[in-house]
């Protein structure tokens, strides 16, 4: 079986201290169903909250688990490009640590990565988020950026995705680039595909990861000023 391979989930993590443990208890329970070998990888954007222990203290009950901390709080791009630079799998999943993307979509992307794509991009199509303050931004930083690239997404907000690690790690993410991953991935020729997935409402917490500033960001990503060289710098592995 050609998708026999190895997996790597990348986990950004900022300040989720109640939903690190039901999100790794689905991950686990959705990856073991996979047959395959795979890796959690939590990657602590400098949280000031309890996350950091609670992700040490699953490490130490579980050999598939890897931590990365950075000492303090470099965004999500940072901690997405640490992951792919980190990550040993030959698949590459990331989603989002408060538990809004749902691991039972991760079965049927690999699925689809199979019939040949290299990178497929998860749809929130029923989005549960304030419409207002979370949903209409994220609509026009949509429209905007598929304006400006060559790639026509629904959602490229959605940080749910299953990509080829031999893609990820082309890529030199800085800034706000983590958002522009499916148009910066189509530079090397690659193909993209989107499919819907669910999306729950958040539980617990408020979110800090999102596309509430999606115009300036859209407009600011090819500019960041954080880049991998500077993540290795600031990186913990423990």
């Amino acid at each position: 079986n050609e998708f026999s391979k190895y997996i790597s989930v990348i986990l950004p993590v900022y300040n989720e201290v109640e939903n690190i443990v039901p999100l790794y208890q689905e991950l686990m329970d959705v990856l073991q169903k996979t047959n395959q070998s795979f890796e959690i990888l939590f990657v602590d954007d400098g949280s000031s909250d309890n996350s950091l222990s609670i992700i040490k203290n699953i490490q130490q009950t579980n050999s598939c688990i890897r931590v990365v901390e950075f000492r303090k709080q470099f965004g999500q791009t940072a901690a997405l490009a640490a992951g792919f630079d980190l990550a040993k799998g030959e698949i590459i999943v990331t989603l989002d640590a408060d538990g809004q993307n749902d691991p039972a979509d991760i079965p049927k992307m690999l699925d689809e990565l199979e019939k040949g794509f290299d990178l497929v991009c998860g749809w929130r199509y029923r989005r549960k988020d304030n419409w207002l303050l979370r949903v209409l931004p994220s609509k026009l930083a949509n429209a905007l950026i598929s304006m400006l690239t060559d790639i026509k997404l629904h959602d490229y907000g959605c940080t749910l995705k299953v990509m080829r690690a031999e893609v990820a790690k082309r890529l030199d993410l800085y800034g706000e680039q983590h958002r522009l991953i499916p148009a910066l991935i189509s530079w090397y020729g690659v193909t993209i595909t989107e499919i819907k997935v669910n999306h729950r409402k958040r539980v617990s917490g408020k979110s800090k990861y999102g596309m509430d500033n999606n115009i300036k960001a859209s407009i600011d990503r090819l500019t960041g000023n954080i880049s991998l060289s500077h993540i290795k710098d600031v990186v913990e592995k423990i």
